[in-house]
């Protein structure tokens, strides 16, 4: 038996679907996102500002080796000095790094966004 539907109930039909499909998400509470998969790795935001800003010159994740000879990976900050000690030269504008690094300032939430990100990629 074929079920015959006239062009203007698709409109509707697609609606409805569009709608339904929605209901899960409009239902779920603030703060109740389901957990990300291991397919699907959390990201910090302050990752994206690394990647952004210094993965020219910087191994900025938990491998590789830094495109900028001297320009040390991320993960091993630590082992010079705190990450935290960071803090106030992203806030004012680094103008000490590496011969070539180029000058930037943060907004504070940048700033506190890039240090997290930083401490979570930390070698043990």
């Amino acid at each position: 038996m074929a079920v015959t539907i006239a062009k203007s109930q698709l409109a509707g039909i697609a609606m409805l679907a569009g709608a339904l499909a929605c209901l899960p998400a409009c239902s779920r509470e603030a703060g109740d996102a389901p957990a990300p998969s291991a397919s699907e790795p959390a990201t910090l935001p302050g990752e994206q500002i690394a990647t952004d800003l210094c993965a020219g010159c910087h191994a900025v994740g938990l491998e590789g080796e830094s495109p900028h000879t001297d320009a040390p990976p991320f993960r091993q900050l630590s082992e010079k000095y705190p990450v935290r000690y960071l803090e106030e030269a992203l806030a004012e504008g680094i103008s000490v790094g590496h011969e070539d690094m180029p000058e930037f300032t943060l907004e504070a939430d940048q700033v506190e966004q890039l240090i997290v990100y930083l401490e979570s990629i930390q070698a043990q």
